[in-house]
């Protein structure tokens, strides 16, 4: 084995997250089948093998240069043929923001689920026009994209949130027993966070590129801690002590508000 490929593959962030998906498996197969159809507890899982991938892709664009330049020549970049920025961008800033805004919708309570649904769409028709008129090409930093992911994460989150104070079942219930509760923490905190060290990032990368590599440390490490709240998602039914079932808002008349059930019964 190679340095190059070593150097490409091996490092704390691809072996930490190759373990989560592997954790995150194994516990998927253990769920009750009714449970394993349940989008609540596949997409967390769905997010985290996503992540693997693209980041193995990337890994293997830095490994395989020829490959690497052979497709930013067919996006158009014959400068800058060692960016492999373009996977990300795919990859990290669109799809992975789709499927985050996805889960969130299905957290939340049903009245806001609508405004998720507008924000996906808008979402993916703003996406493609910039990238179709080439005001953000696929292969350079697309930073009106990337805070508008951001943008709509943070707003999905504070929906969330806005239901976890108004609506009586949540008021009934503890939040910090909540596993969404957690999931929207750490996506309020780690979308807030990689925004502005993104930004930065840009500008510093310009002046010097080590120091813009090293801050990309704090996105990795916050990627590492939100990839392991969603593998408690998948594990939460087998810790009932530690996490209490979430508020069902599909309840007939004659039940009381408050009721909690299980995450299957809102899906």
């Amino acid at each position: 084995m190679d340095s190059k490929f070593w150097d490409a593959y091996v490092n704390y962030y691809t072996i930490t997250i190759d373990c989560l998906l592997i954790i995150g498996i194994y516990f998927f197969l253990k769920l009750p089948k009714e449970k394993k159809a349940n989008s609540t507890y596949w997409l967390p899982l769905l997010i985290i093998g996503f992540s693997v991938f693209y980041e193995a892709f990337g890994a293997y664009a830095n490994y395989n240069f020829e490959f690497k330049k052979a497709v930013n020549a067919f996006l158009g970049n014959t400068e800058n043929p060692k960016y492999n920025i373009w996977i990300y961008n795919i990859t990290n800033k669109q799809i992975s923001t789709l499927l985050n805004l996805l889960l969130i919708k299905k957290l939340i309570e049903p009245t806001k689920k609508i405004y998720l649904r507008w924000m996906i769409i808008f979402f993916i028709m703003v996406a493609i026009i910039l990238q179709l008129t080439g005001v953000e090409p696929l292969y350079l930093n697309q930073p009106i994209i990337a805070v508008m992911a951001a943008s709509m994460i943070l707003i999905g989150s504070g929906l969330y949130f806005i239901g976890l104070i108004s609506n009586e079942q949540y008021l009934n219930s503890k939040p910090i027993h909540l596993i969404s509760f957690w999931l929207m923490t750490f996506l309020l905190f780690t979308y807030s966070l990689t925004y502005i060290n993104s930004v930065a990032r840009i500008y510093i990368y310009e002046i010097n590129p080590q120091i813009a590599l090293s801050l990309a440390h704090i996105d990795r490490i916050l990627g590492i801690f939100l990839r392991l709240t969603l593998l408690l998602i998948i594990i939460s039914p087998m810790l009932p002590k530690v996490f209490n079932k979430e508020p069902s808002f599909e309840f007939k008349s004659s039940k009381k508000p408050g009721k909690a059930s299980d995450l299957s019964s809102q899906i």
